[in-house]
């Protein structure tokens, strides 16, 4: 090799170590632009409240509706974490809020509080296996019983590719997918 060919390829590698460390030093940095926290303190304290992960809350709400309040789904789900307005009108009554009105699925607040008491009571059901429980909160929880009971999917994250419903099967790998990333990058 000549000498010149020696010193371009010596300052190649030198420019690919420095890049690499760049990447790596600055890696939380750039990458929480893919997964950001509005409404942080919101959530956090609903999260805490309703004993659900603030980080599982965030991953769904960036699978359902990318943090915009006003988000609505052809069907009719409604704000951050796409809650169907008879799904709300259950867990109003559940928690004894009387007046409730979907109009209101699209106050973070109350948003986020319904997702997360939901979240809880499908953990509890559920008994904190999360796929099922992403599928139930997705497809809702009678679907998912009967594919279990029906032998069409097991529950477990090994078996994704089993859910019938195309959708939900997605929506769940996705939001176990932004929920790892949140962990890798937030938690201590």
């Amino acid at each position: 090799m000549k000498k010149h060919s020696k010193r371009r390829f010596s300052k190649s590698i030198w420019i690919a170590i420095l890049l690499f460390l760049l990447v790596v030093l600055s890696f939380p940095k750039w990458i929480s632009n893919f997964y950001p926290q509005p409404q942080h303190d919101l959530i956090f304290q609903l999260a805490g409240e309703h004993n659900v992960d603030p980080y599982l809350v965030f991953a769904i709400i960036r699978a359902e509706s990318k943090f915009e309040t006003a988000a609505q789904s052809p069907v009719g789900a409604r704000g951050l974490m796409q809650i169907m307005p008879e799904t709300a009108a259950w867990i109003a009554s559940q928690q004894g809020i009387a007046g409730f009105k979907p109009e209101q699925l699209h106050d973070p607040e109350l948003n986020i509080s319904f997702g997360c008491w939901y979240l809880n009571n499908l953990n509890q059901e559920f008994e904190g296996r999360l796929p099922i429980v992403l599928a139930a909160y997705n497809a809702g929880r009678g679907t998912v019983k009967e594919w279990i009971v029906k032998d069409q999917w097991d529950g477990s994250p090994r078996e994704l590719d089993k859910i019938p419903f195309d959708e939900t099967r997605e929506y769940v790998k996705s939001v176990l997918k932004n929920y790892e990333a949140y962990q890798a990058i937030y938690s201590e």
